[in-house]
């Protein structure tokens, strides 16, 4: 059909007066991140400076597991896991060597660390006062929330009350000495990580802040005059999924949430204090090993859900990269992650308009939703006495297990899709992936050996007598309720370690071993095959004269238990008995236990890099021990190129993301369990 003049000129009309009415100053985009730190300090120096030249315009520091929970690189426990997941910093010469040649006083920094974050925060001012930086210049993050590691991450170390003491510490100090410092961010990205729902994400989040503030009031440490510049300090963490739409839902209801609470808990009326300030890394739970080029579309979709909506947008965003399934991803796939925040920011005129869900009713309708669902969880957990006792009691915990065991069942079933993993799997090979390990970034063995070697350095060429002073006033600060901040401060200074720090601590406050929330059953759907796994396993216990009993492992720092409590929960529900015990055990406990409880089968779950090491450690002792014929078989992100290693040391199997179906896994170990005991009768 041939338009008319006038309807043409009509259209232009229309569309010239569209065009002026477009804004056109576009919005400062979010701080571009990406979460890392790898070997030594002197290696994560240089893939920083890197990445800062390439444009990005934050820091977000990756840690240990040694340093995370609080030990120095040549502890027992920290076999394995140095250099790992990120940077060891075991001293005041780790920190300096990592912002080498970085301005402190210009530069914002994230920092994940939790259980020992008033100390690294200690390190960090050590350092910025040494280059000349002002305590008031400072501009960053210390993650420093603990009720979340309880329940998903694990790198606590103290007990719940002296936990939070330390986090109002750490808030009371920064509020007045640093006051463009973030000194907690309440973080949700691992409870959506541990399996949370968008729900069980707001209410446990805002349950979590909501014990934070009150224990800053509580403490008397901030005025009420003050309580509200203390308030606007506080900022999130959080996670997002594949389902966008619900995602960007629940950034808006965060919004509405926390200004709620603000006003109507703590009469905080100063709109600036009430913004809910957040950054974001979005999920890593949902990548795939299975045709991983496809974690490209969904890392993009899931940046969409924090920085499409204006009203809800993130402060800072960090993504993983699109091989973070097979391993640790190498600088240039940070760098395609980070160009794809550039591009969104700066190609695609997204910073030039105003919310674009403002009036949606389909927007507002889910909005409301989420906030009366969360508003009911929150009144649960107000109910029980607050966050700290939800954690003690055991009901955050099982009810993440609980979420999680729902999804996973999801995806075995195929009631939830994953392209690639359980439907459309035909593909052809990914060219990504060029060969076993030419498609992640691995951290040289001798890098542990030679972190211990500078530990014992700067041990020997310290002064003995001024770390021994600051310990003792760090202990007395500690046992009679003085703020922990300075006294850390003094012993950066003296030269005392992380191991050091935290074993003080350790003394005054003891430690804490979090609940499980390993439920007995998982109340499998009857059609999910498992009718026909528990007739096999009691085929199998009947010819053994007993149940299987299965031991279910975590050695090292690995505290994402997430795997290991699925398959306790699943093996449990196909009729074997199970021996789990939670994180952080040494190949010798684990030994032990497997000769106490004289199981069929050990199982180690390993997520942190260190499977190998761990793995034949566990395998030399049980030999060791007399019981070498048990099986042992592995979990974990693992390369093609371990897993070769690990069955060559006599590991039985290993299983990785790819192995999503745990009704098959738990018959492979049934079946190894039979064929190893038939075969010694």
């Amino acid at each position: 059909m041939t338009k008319s003049p006038d309807s043409t000129a009509s259209a232009d009309a229309s569309l010239r007066s569209s065009s002026k009415a477009a804004p056109v100053k576009a919005e400062k985009p979010w701080l571009f991140r990406t979460y890392s730190g790898h070997s030594s300090a002197k290696a994560s120096n240089e893939l920083y400076r890197t990445n800062l030249g390439r444009g990005q315009t934050g820091l977000s520091v990756a840690f240990d597991l040694p340093t995370q929970t609080g030990y120095d690189s040549d502890h027992v426990l920290a076999r394995g896991e140095v250099g790992k997941v990120g940077v060891p910093v075991s001293h005041l010469g780790d920190m300096r060597m990592l912002f080498d040649g970085i301005p402190l006083g210009q530069m914002n920094t994230s920092m994940t660390i939790n259980a020992p974050a008033a100390w690294l925060l200690a390190l960090y001012i050590a350092v910025a006062e040494e280059q000349g930086a002002k305590r008031a210049e400072l501009n960053g993050t210390v993650q420093n929330d603990i009720i979340k590691e309880y329940l998903s991450r694990g790198t606590y170390i103290f007990p719940p009350a002296a936990s939070m003491r330390l986090i109002t510490d750490v808030i009371a100090f920064t509020y007045r000495e640093l006051p463009k410092w973030n000194p907690t961010n309440v973080c949700s990205y691992h409870l959506q990580e541990a399996g949370a729902t968008p729900v069980q994400e707001l209410a446990y989040a805002l349950a979590t802040a909501i014990a934070v503030l009150d224990a800053v009031k509580e403490s008397g440490q901030v005025p009420e005059a003050d309580f509200a510049q203390a308030m606007s300090r506080i900022s999130f963490f959080v996670n997002a999924g594949i389902r966008f739409v619900t995602e960007i839902c629940k950034m808006r209801a965060f919004v509405d949430l926390w200004e709620e609470i603000g006003r109507e808990r703590y009469g905080v009326t100063d709109p600036r204090a009430l913004l809910f300030r957040y950054g974001v890394q979005v999920n890593s739970l949902g990548l795939t090993e299975p045709q991983p080029e496809n974690n490209v579309y969904r890392i993009l979709l899931e940046m969409l859900a924090v920085v499409l909506s204006k009203k809800a947008r993130a402060r800072a965003v960090q993504l993983p990269a699109w091989n973070e399934a097979l391993g640790l991803p190498r600088p240039w796939d940070q760098q395609w992650s980070l160009r794809l925040q550039q591009i969104v920011a700066y190609e695609t005129d997204l910073l030039e308009y105003e919310d674009l869900f403002d009036g949606n009713p389909a927007i507002n309708a889910k909005v409301e939703e989420l906030k009366a669902a969360a508003r009911a969880e929150l009144k649960r957990i107000e109910d029980m006495g607050g966050a700290i006792q939800a954690v003690e009691s055991g009901y955050l915990k099982q009810a993440l297990v609980e979420s999680n065991t729902s999804r996973v069942r999801g995806i075995e079933t195929g009631a939830i899709t994953v392209v690639g993993v359980n439907k459309f799997t035909e593909s052809a090979p990914s060219p990504l992936v060029s060969g076993d390990t030419d498609a992640i970034m691995t951290v040289d063995a001798a890098a542990e050996a030679e972190q211990i070697e500078r530990l014992k350095a700067w041990r020997a060429q310290r002064d003995a007598a001024a770390v021994e002073a600051a310990l003792k006033d760090l202990e007395a600060a500690a046992r009679e309720g003085r703020n922990i901040m300075e006294p850390s401060i003094q012993a950066a200074k003296a030269g005392v370690t992380t191991g050091e720090w935290a074993g003080c601590l350790r003394g005054v406050f003891g430690e804490y071993r979090a609940p499980t929330g390993v439920s007995a059953s998982s109340n499998a759907l009857a059609d999910d095959g498992m009718d026909e796994l528990r007739a096999e396993v009691a085929a199998i216990a009947k010819r053994l004269g007993r149940p299987i009993k299965l031991l279910v492992g975590k050695p090292g720092l690995d505290g994402h238990s997430n795997g290991a409590e699925q398959i306790a929960v699943k093996a449990r529900d196909s009729g074997m008995e199970v021996v789990y015990e939670g994180i952080r055990l040494t190949p010798e406990q684990i030994v032990s236990a497997a000769l106490e409880e004289g199981v069929h089968l050990v199982g180690l779950s390993i997520l942190s890099g260190s499977h190998v090491e761990l793995a034949t450690d566990v395998l030399a002792r049980m030999r060791a021990e007399g019981i070498g014929d048990v099986p042992v078989v592995v979990g974990g992100i693992i390369p093609p190129e371990d897993e070769r290693k690990l069955k060559a040391a006599g590991i039985a199997g290993v299983f990785t993301p790819k192995d999503f179906n745990l009704t098959q896994i738990m018959h492979e170990i049934a079946r190894l369990v039979d064929r190893t005991y038939s075969r010694a009768a």
